[in-house]
């Protein structure tokens, strides 16, 4: 069964859509551990060991990324990369909201950096699930001869994302210095329930 233009266009859509979401994702995470986790996580250490602890969770995400590039295109060639695609970016959208509602070190102590590692973990191994998913689809599903530039298609996400990331941020900073740091440090849902 052949696809369709229209079957075909769809998926090159939404492994765009997919990988720029999942990028996104780590984006955020990227810049709020230089702006903001070291103050918020690491706060009894020197501001350049807190940051540089900070980043040290971003790079755990790094690190997972092929375990999720292993286990998903496992999974993906056994029951479908749809399937699969749906889970990692679920793994990407539920620890991302849990780490908006993650109490900080003043509330919890270790447990607020170590919770953010592991939730980080589950970030990178969503990421290194979804992007070899994605291109793999798209390439799967592109019509004759097209297969390379249909590939090439959910690496725009990348950039996409980084675009959409720095926006974010970039408007987030014209808040004042101190509604930026309760904002972007502390979610409202922690305070009241820590």
């Amino acid at each position: 069964m052949q696809a369709t233009p229209a079957s075909t266009t769809m998926v090159a859509l939404s492994t765009m859509i997919g990988t720029t979401i999942e990028w996104y994702d780590f984006f955020i995470f990227g810049t709020a551990s230089a702006l903001i986790f070291g103050h918020t996580f690491f706060p009894s250490f020197d501001p350049a060991v807190a940051t540089i602890l900070s980043l040290s969770t971003f790079a755990a995400g790094l690190f997972a990324r092929p375990v999720g590039a292993i286990f998903f295109g496992h999974f993906g060639d056994r029951i479908g990369r749809k399937k699969m695609l749906i889970a990692s970016l679920l793994l990407m959208g539920v620890p991302t909201t849990l780490i908006g509602m993650l109490p900080t070190y003043s509330q919890i102590g270790i447990m607020a950096p170590i919770a953010l590692t592991l939730i980080r973990i589950c970030q990178g191994i969503a990421l290194g699930g979804e992007w070899g998913g994605a291109v793999l689809m798209a390439v799967e599903h592109a019509p004759p001869k097209r297969s390379g530039f249909f590939g090439s298609l959910p690496q725009t996400g990348c950039p996409a994302a980084l675009v959409l990331s720095s926006g974010a941020f970039a408007l987030t900073g014209l808040l004042a210095s101190d509604d930026f740091q309760a904002w972007g440090g502390v979610c409202r849902f922690s305070q009241a329930v820590f």
